[in-house]
């Protein structure tokens, strides 16, 4: 019980203070994101490979920070790593642009070094969309 508690403490803020996204990012190597924005600043994400059979899907888990946080746009820095081809660090650097007047759907831009058995520097773009977004 007294576990049950402590995990609603720490939920509940998340919960309240944050919205859901997800996104899809076209490159060599793309994927499909889900994201979970807390105080319009911080973003974890978990990221699947697409393109590609089912048991050679790559997974990578992110949390990136907005270092500017405007209307319009958004610049972030992040770290992360990845797994099941080209496994190890990643560093996601990128933009994303909100052009319309709700600022729900968006789109995005992102350079990626992967550093790990291999050195890749990944280049991408995409859209993104945030759930319940005034």
């Amino acid at each position: 019980m007294k576990s049950l508690l402590t995990i609603a403490l720490i939920i509940t803020p998340l919960i309240t203070c944050g919205q859901f996204g997800v996104s899809y990012h076209q490159s060599n190597l793309p994927f499909a994101g889900i994201s979970y924005e807390i105080k319009n600043k911080i973003r974890p994400e978990i990221r699947f490979g697409t393109d590609n059979y089912f048991e050679d899907i790559s997974i990578e888990g992110v949390i990136t920070y907005d270092i500017l946080n405007k209307e319009e746009y958004e610049f972030y820095g992040g770290v992360g790593v990845r797994s099941n081809g080209f496994t190890g660090l990643v560093i996601p650097i990128g933009l994303n642009f909100y052009p319309f007047t709700v600022k729900n759907f968006g789109f995005q831009i992102e350079l990626t070094p992967i550093i790990g058995d291999e050195e890749i520097l990944r280049g991408s773009w995409g859209i993104r969309y945030r759930f319940g977004r005034d």
